[in-house]
């Protein structure tokens, strides 16, 4: 079957952040939103089946973690990674965010110190402060391609700093990066030394770029599968971030096992049935549907480096191994900050996250979103052109 991912349906007036949160995140709704990390295209239509089917039975009651929830999640990440897991090291969680503000709560107490590697996903920082833990920082090193880890830097902060748990975001969120599997070799041996916890993010991990694969941490080395939490979610993937549904692998049973038995005596992990209908449905037949979309995000990545190369050189794209979010290197323009946020939104009147939100190390850059159709993404950009011509 072919997708259409050319088109896509009106969103305004859905309660949907990315566009009616405009006025509330940038003080005005006349933004075309490029910023908010969920796509535009319709979702793969098994997914409206099933859940449509399910609903028409007229009865909500309390759902019961069917085997096949379960199979059909282990089942993706075997296939999907090439990594061996089974139905009793996977569990459910209420998103990604939430999963790790509750591995934050069990594996770390008030005033632990928590790692990780700015320019990142902001949210690691706001749940760790706001549970009163501590941060520190090992921040990437910038090349001219995009990022590294700086690996002895990062031994030599866990040494003295000792923190219990670190934040590895993999692909990479800002940057794109999926890292290496000698660079995750060297992280869980680091970790594994330090007796310090992983918390590896891999909700970007199906939406691979230019047919690359993606490594997850915990197979790279008995290293990583002992000291690796591992979250992932069909919800970037196939856009359904709106039905709450993410999931959390955990090979190494002395971490798994009291960690689950709190998640469940809490009801932390007990799924909605919309939850799973969906993720059963986008795991058993969305195969061809991402393979496709991520074909498409791959052409959109190429129509906007060759837009900025062309039309806007003083504006680097970092290429991204994978998702549909970009991080542009704006630093060339020579602008403040504020200046820099002021050309998006006042004069091109565009709503890209600020790449401040990220860390200090994201001062200049700003984060765009390409899940939508090209068209619209190439529009957007020309408006952008013509308010740094007018600079």
């Amino acid at each position: 079957m072919k997708y259409d991912f050319d088109s896509a349906p009106q969103r305004k007036q859905t309660a949907c952040v990315k566009y009616d949160g405009l006025t509330q995140h940038y003080g005005c709704d006349d933004l075309t939103p490029m910023w908010v990390a969920d796509m535009d295209f319709e979702v793969l239509p098994e997914i409206t089946d099933a859940l449509l089917d399910r609903f028409n039975h007229r009865v909500y009651g309390y759902p019961v973690v069917t085997d096949s929830y379960r199979q059909a999640v282990t089942d993706w990440i075997t296939d999907r990674y090439d990594h061996d897991v089974t139905t009793d090291m996977v569990t459910y969680v209420p998103g990604i965010v939430r999963g790790f503000a509750l591995a934050v709560n069990f594996f770390t107490a008030p005033g632990d110190k928590i790692l990780i590697q700015p320019p990142v996903y902001h949210p690691f920082k706001i749940v760790t402060e706001g549970n009163r833990r501590k941060i520190v920082e090992n921040p990437l090193v910038r090349t001219d391609d995009g990022y590294t880890m700086d690996l002895d830097g990062l031994e030599k902060v866990v040494e003295t700093e000792r923190p219990r748990l670190m934040v590895l975001c993999n692909p990479h969120n800002p940057g794109g990066i999926q890292w290496n599997a000698d660079t995750l070799r060297s992280v869980a041996s680091i970790a594994r030394r330090y007796n310090m916890t992983v918390i590896s993010d891999e909700i970007h991990g199906d939406l691979m770029l230019d047919n690359k694969k993606h490594i997850s941490f915990s197979s790279v080395s008995d290293d990583a599968a002992e000291v690796a939490v591992t979250f992932g979610a069909p919800s970037k993937t196939f856009n359904i971030a709106g039905l709450v549904s993410s999931w959390v692998y955990i090979k190494n049973p002395e971490l798994r096992e009291p960690f689950f038995k709190w998640l469940e005596v809490n009801e932390f992990n007990a799924p909605t049935f919309v939850a799973m209908t969906a993720t059963e449905a986008a795991y058993r037949h969305g195969g061809q549907w991402l393979n496709q979309m991520n074909d498409y995000l791959t052409a959109n990545v190429n129509a906007v480096e060759r837009f900025f190369k062309n039309e806007l050189p003083a504006i680097k794209p970092v290429r991204p191994d994978a998702s549909f979010l970009i991080w542009l290197d704006c630093r060339e323009l020579s602008l403040s900050h504020d200046r820099l946020i002021s050309l998006f939104i006042d004069d091109a009147k565009l709503a890209l996250n600020d790449g401040a939100m990220f860390g200090s190390e994201g001062d200049g850059y700003m984060r765009l979103n390409i899940g939508e159709p090209r068209i619209a993404i190439m529009e957007a950009l020309a408006r952008l052109k013509d308010a740094v011509d007018k600079l």
